[in-house]
């Protein structure tokens, strides 16, 4: 008897694996294994970083950690990002708060202006107040008046600033709208201050949508290469450029291991600060703060900033135009080639970016398992690491292992440009196929459709939007990538932030006038973007 038991438990054991290996998906698997590859890719830069540091000898490696110059440059990295990120949301809040719990007027209009600096490059505006503010600028030779230096670490800290505010403005009224505000007409009724309300009541609740643009600033600041480089503050990102140009590979190598480190350290942070509070599911828009008088300074301080971060560049921009001073310089001279070559290289990453984010996304969203989520966030690696840091990870992967391919130059770049920006991609299909309807997908497997066909003819339409999205996001911010367009463009190839370097460092300003108009006009699609993905949300 016990031998039939144990054939019958034998039996129902072998059912039970059939039936499991039956319910896995083939189509599954295979997107499983193509996200794994794609994910590799993606993060193998990395792995050839740790090991160009690892071949440094330990004596010289503990050397050049503990010197004095890797001090002072962990020191001003440290002190660049954590300013940028405090006046960021000393900045970003105020006006968050003016735009939605305020009765200023044209509160859409100035949302707009107070949002727009985030399409200028920040390098684009040190470009423009070094050449009008800095020493020896247009108002030092004009009207002989000394003003406070722009250069410098200072001087970072101010133009980074300007430029990143709008990641805590966006995130910040973001958390004010969603938020249900009445709950601060319930603290006011119990007597208290609107500033008191705002301090025991409103701020808890959009405490994670100010960390998390807080963490997108701090990470700009400490992953800001031009800036840095034009006001010649020695930071990590500018360091590690001079070190790998003066071939210094060795100590660039270990200034990149040390820039993730602290990257990590914030992402590390911001985990914990940010996640407390869910301020989800706001049903009342609560009572309006009346400004009254304080309504002027209000508009008067918003059309300020709009002024200094818009209308102070693109005016300096559009009188270089018309200038011609000094003997000219023939390579510096605009051609249409340099935008059809930035053009070119943004469309080839938008649409490698758009292939390699389209399995991993679906795969994603379409499943909840360990493997997906793993899978998804690896790709965001490289949008937390700095571009010089890619950069240099694959200047030792192709001079190492493919030095065709690294000769070759454009599709080495166009990798750079993927490793870097994919999240963007990913994130934007993502979404869109969290939106599918799984009803609808199993109505078309009934009429007998395969997996594929499925997808094609059914989910594909559905996500196209926000592929398309997720291409227009790759193809603006590769336009104006700087460092890794610097340490991996093809010699010859000049594209419009090559032009903008190379004007820049012969201070020649007048010729990075088109250049930096045109990326400016460029950038500001991304706010139709922006613009869009908030949609009735602004008031």
């Amino acid at each position: 008897m016990k031998s039939i038991k144990d054939a019958v438990d034998m039996s129902q054991h072998s059912e039970r694996i059939t039936e499991r290996f039956e319910r896995v998906d083939p189509w599954m698997i295979g997107l499983a294994v193509v996200s794994s590859i794609l994910a590799f890719l993606v993060v193998s830069p990395m792995f050839w970083l740790v090991w160009q540091a690892s071949t440094v000898d330990p004596l010289r490696a503990y050397e050049l950690i503990v010197s004095s110059q890797t001090a002072r440059i962990t020191a001003n990295s440290i002190g660049l990002m954590l300013f940028v990120t405090l006046f960021s949301i000393l900045l970003g809040v105020p006006l968050a708060v003016l735009t939605t719990r305020t009765d200023l007027p044209y509160p859409r209009f100035w949302t707009i202006v107070a949002a727009l600096p985030l399409v200028i490059p920040s390098y684009i505006g040190a470009i423009a107040f070094v050449s009008m503010f800095g020493s020896g600028g247009e108002i030092d030779s004009l009207f002989g008046v000394t003003l406070p230096r722009v250069d410098g670490l200072r001087g970072a800290v101010f133009i980074i600033t300007l430029y990143t505010y709008p990641y805590v403005f966006l995130t910040t009224r973001a958390a004010l709208l969603s938020m249900d505000s009445s709950i601060v007409d319930a603290a006011r009724t119990l007597n208290a201050g609107w500033f008191e309300a705002f301090r025991r009541v409103t701020l808890p609740q959009i405490r994670p949508g100010i960390a998390a643009g807080a963490l997108l600033a701090g990470l700009y600041a400490i992953s800001d290469f031009g800036t840095p480089a034009f006001m010649q503050a020695s930071v990590f990102t500018s360091t590690i450029y001079w070190e790998f140009s003066g071939f210094g590979v060795e100590y660039a190598a270990l200034l990149a291991l040390q820039l993730i480190a602290i990257a990590a350290v914030v992402l590390v942070i911001e985990a914990g600060i940010g996640r407390d509070e869910d301020v989800s599911g706001g049903t009342s828009s609560g009572t309006t703060i009346r400004l009254g008088y304080w309504k002027w300074p209000a508009m008067g301080f918003i059309s300020t900033i709009g002024i200094v971060t818009l209308v102070v560049p693109v005016a300096i921009f559009t009188n270089w135009l018309f200038r011609s001073e000094g003997d000219p310089i023939p390579s510096l001279e605009f051609q249409w080639e340099f935008a059809y070559n930035s053009v070119r290289l943004a469309l080839l990453a938008a649409l490698v970016a758009c292939a390699f984010a389209l399995p991993i996304a679906y795969y994603s969203g379409r499943t909840n398992s360990l493997i997906s989520r793993v899978l998804e966030r690896a790709t965001y690696i490289g949008f937390a690491v700095p571009g010089v840091v890619i950069g240099l990870a694959l200047v030792f992967l192709g001079t190492r292992t493919l030095p065709s391919f690294y000769r070759q130059g454009v599709w080495l770049l166009v990798f750079a440009y993927v490793v870097r920006f994919l999240p963007q991609a990913v994130g934007t299909i993502r979404s869109s196929v969290l939106q599918v309807d799984d009803k609808t997908i199993e109505a078309a497997r009934t009429l007998n459709a395969g997996r594929f066909e499925v997808f094609r003819r059914v989910t594909l339409p559905l996500i196209v939007p926000g592929v398309i999205v997720g291409g227009v996001l790759v193809f603006l911010t590769t336009m104006k990538e700087l460092p890794v367009t610097l340490m991996l463009g093809p010699i010859g190839m000049d594209t419009l932030v090559i032009i903008i370097w190379d004007a820049q460092d012969a201070l020649a300003y007048r010729y990075a006038a088109i250049p930096s108009l045109l990326l400016i006009l460029i950038s500001g699609f991304s706010m139709l973007v922006l613009l869009r993905q908030e949609n009735d949300n602004l008031s």
